[in-house]
């Protein structure tokens, strides 16, 4: 009986590649054993069904980011070392064109933390350039938020949403804050604080009942059903 070898040195001795090459077939999700992708190059074989996939690319793993719905009833902190995402939980709606992949749920950044008690749109992400764009220019890029109030908005209140706040003993960036509906505001801010919606509200005689993140710069969470996530396309850009 042959004894078991590791895949990445059965697959380059099939195809005749270097064993680094094949760790990267293995890795990019290219393999399959018995049918069953495997993307551990130290996966254990023995007398199995290799194959590399006819599209098979040497090219090396594109860094992601990951657009996340968070679900109202989900409004506990989430912690940035355990991610709410997987495989079972993608979008079936993600037309990115990007292939899941293991390596993909590893090494994920939580950016720009949602409001306390909110749902909506989060960012998890592997690429330092969305980190950069994300965190050092955090008090240009404009989040919007869609929030159900109740109570009585005092006189000017309004006004005084848009501009003439402060929070944390700072004065507030001027902001785009409108009526909806008779309950519900929309809030276009920059440079948002985590509990920042929630006191703008409660200095003009409201309550947040709900708060609900939806776009963050140029991205929107458009139609992403709650506790899903999708990829962001290559051509998006926050």
């Amino acid at each position: 009986m042959t004894e078991p070898v590791r895949l990445a040195k059965r697959l380059a001795e099939i195809v005749s590649c270097s064993r680094r090459e094949a760790e990267l077939y293995v890795e990019g999700g290219w393999v399959t054993v018995d049918g069953q992708v495997v993307q551990e190059p130290q996966f254990r074989v023995g007398q199995q069904k290799i194959v590399l996939h006819p599209d098979a690319s040497l090219a090396p793993v594109e860094l992601v980011t990951m657009l996340y719905h968070h679900p109202l009833e989900a409004t506990a902190e989430i912690d940035s070392n355990k991610p709410p995402i997987n495989i079972d939980n993608h979008a079936a709606d993600d037309f990115s064109g990007i292939r899941p992949i293991k390596r993909h749920f590893s090494r994920l950044s939580k950016v720009l933390p949602i409001e306390p008690n909110a749902s909506g749109l989060m960012v998890f992400t592997q690429d330092w350039r969305v980190l950069r764009k994300l965190v050092d220019d955090a008090a240009t890029v404009e989040q919007e938020y869609i929030v159900e109030v109740e109570g009585q908005l005092e006189p000017h209140g309004l006004k005084q949403l848009n501009h003439g706040l402060s929070f944390n003993g700072r004065s507030l960036s001027p902001a785009r804050v409108s009526w909806q509906n008779e309950t519900r505001l929309r809030f276009a801010v920059k440079g948002t604080q985590p509990g920042q919606i929630a006191h703008m509200c409660k200095c003009v005689g409201l309550v947040a009942k709900f708060i609900k993140r939806i776009r963050i710069g140029k991205v929107s969470m458009a139609k992403l059903p709650p506790g899903k996530w999708r990829y962001l396309p290559a051509s998006g850009r926050f």
